[in-house]
């Protein structure tokens, strides 16, 4: 069998093992019962619903994925205590700005991965990703001047780095440790 055919093969059991598995979460129950109807449920969303092919990387550093779940932990608290402290603020001015920060990446795991990782830290949500343009637009909180829209940008980067590093393909990988100064910012665009 052709490395290939291989790979999507598993890329296709991964994608069956996870619809059951959200299934069962789903139900609440992990019975054979529930596995069952989980697989038939999940060949029938196969085969009638057309899902895009994620091409996986086949590579997972454990050590840089435990630096990427820990500094998103870190980055949840840290932005949930700074929403509280401007809710709570006297003098707070709101204001907001729609940011677009082209991505380093064109797979379409890590740019999904990114746009979920940003939008569950406090302060900012994705609006939209283009997937051609590889550009994340989103829309953030607390943002006054070119400082602030360049740290938001920074911090997108950032998590898509440790992404990329964690599970990206070995040749983005190496890509990314090669060009340290490849940072693509778009405003208003």
């Amino acid at each position: 069998m052709q490395p290939s055919r291989r790979r999507a093969l598993f890329s296709q059991a991964l994608l069956l093992a996870g619809l059951i598995l959200l299934w069962c979460l789903l139900w609440g129950m992990f019975d054979l019962l529930t596995l069952v109807t989980g697989l038939g449920v999940a060949l029938l969303v196969s085969f009638l619903f057309y899902l895009p092919a994620v091409e996986l990387s086949g590579r997972i550093n454990l050590w840089r994925t435990a630096i990427f779940l820990g500094k998103l932990l870190v980055d949840i608290v840290r932005a949930s205590a700074e929403i509280a402290w401007l809710v709570l603020k006297p003098r707070f001015r709101s204001s907001n700005a729609v940011i677009a920060v082209r991505l380093r990446t064109t797979s379409d795991l890590i740019m999904s991965w990114t746009a979920e990782a940003v939008s569950i830290v406090p302060g900012s949500i994705v609006v939209d990703l283009d997937r051609t343009a590889s550009t994340l637009y989103l829309h953030a909180l607390n943002v006054h001047d070119d400082a602030d829209i360049d740290e938001v940008v920074a911090e997108v980067l950032g998590t898509e780095r440790r992404l990329i590093l964690a599970i990206g393909s070995r040749a983005e990988a190496d890509a990314l440790r090669h060009d340290h100064d490849h940072v693509s910012i778009g405003r208003g665009q």
